[in-house]
């Protein structure tokens, strides 16, 4: 029997100080988060960020939080829900961090006579950050707990024409009659280390401007080329005008090089270049979070402003829309009726670094 198991980032049980608190230190001390030897990543995030983060992100939490819990969470149910509908084989939600876990979404399936399970990392990019700490954890669950369970894995769909055709259809209607001047792309940053360490080729990630538009093998785990492929190919299909578009990375950490340009400061200089009418949308996402409507939504609206804009957008992410569920649940049959089982995507990374 065959089962889904859609997998997130994941969010505090709470948006009170000790609840993200403990959603932090379980997130930040990922090695694959905060690549740094354990010692000083301990040091780092025990010994300071815990000690001052989490009243901060605690208080943009409680800014975003709805009544029926995290939105991150309740959209992800939503979401859940609605390709339940649409395919006949169990789905089960897991995310990453906190206390809805990989292993608890598992065994759900497994207690339902799943023998083989769809992992589904609901990221359009491959990053060391979000899908391959995915990939690890859950194969570390299935040596350990569910050792004659299959597990294969959507890979990263960034590139894919039906999801370039979903996003784009959603971009679309979200600013039809909005008469923006500039639309701006913004994923979520990573340290520039990241993309180098997981080039396959050892040479090429040079990230000076050009390697990700020069064809490589590399592609295929570079979260920066992925990026600039889905605004190129959204543009694209929307039939952009140059200029009226750009793209950029939000929501860096510590003060390694992260990838650049970053979001707060492309907002800011649009604002002093006479930009009035701003529109923005986060394709690194494809659930609302805490990135996309505190950050963006109000942190970056309030930057807008203050440089003398007038009119920012955001545009909402896929989260349960129609097209988008049927997308899934395209992807999920097209897998259950292949009858042959697939490599995992960390499969191919191990073997070719």
């Amino acid at each position: 029997m065959k089962g889904i198991l859609l997998i997130n980032l994941g969010s505090p049980d709470s948006p009170k100080p000790k609840d993200v608190k403990k959603y932090l230190g379980e997130f930040l001390m990922d090695e694959r988060v905060i690549d740094i030897p354990f010692a000083a990543r301990t040091a780092l995030v025990k010994g300071i960020i815990l000690n001052t983060r989490p009243k901060q992100s605690a208080t943009a939490y409680q800014k975003i939080w709805w009544d029926e819990g995290s939105p991150l969470i309740v959209i992800s149910e939503r979401l859940q829900n609605k390709i339940q509908q649409e395919v006949e084989y169990p789905v089960a939600l897991a995310m990453r961090y906190g206390s809805m876990t990989i292993q608890k979404g598992l065994q759900e399936l497994v207690d339902k006579g799943v023998k083989e399970v769809f992992l589904m990392p609901l990221y359009p990019q491959f990053a060391m950050a979000t899908t391959e700490t995915i990939l690890v954890l859950a194969e570390e669950i299935r040596n350990a707990h569910f050792p004659d369970l299959k597990i294969s894995d959507l890979p990263a769909f960034y590139n894919r024409p039906d999801y370039i055709e979903v996003l784009s259809n959603s971009i679309s209607e979200h600013l039809k009659g909005n008469d923006y001047e500039h639309l701006l792309f913004s994923y979520h940053g990573v340290p520039e280390r990241h993309i180098r360490k997981r080039d396959v080729t050892k040479s090429h990630c040079t990230i000076d401007g050009s390697c990700c538009a020069t064809p490589s093998p590399a592609h295929e785990f570079c979260y920066r080329h992925q990026c600039l492929e889905v605004t190129r190919l959204v543009a694209e299909k929307l039939q952009l005008k140059a200029h009226t578009y750009s793209t950029s990375f939000q929501s860096r950490l510590g003060f390694d090089p992260w990838l650049k340009p970053y979001t707060d400061r492309t907002i800011e200089r649009y604002g002093k270049q006479g930009i009035k009418k701003m529109a923005i949308v986060t394709p690194a996402f494809v659930s609302d979070c805490l990135e996309t409507l505190e950050e963006i939504a109000m942190e970056g609206e309030e930057i807008f402003h203050e440089m003398g804009g007038k009119e920012f957008t955001t545009i909402p992410c896929l989260n349960d829309d129609a097209e988008w569920v049927s997308l899934l649940a395209k992807w999920i049959n097209e897998w259950a009726t292949s009858n042959q089982f697939h490599q995992s995507s960390l499969t191919s990374l191990t073997e070719k670094l």
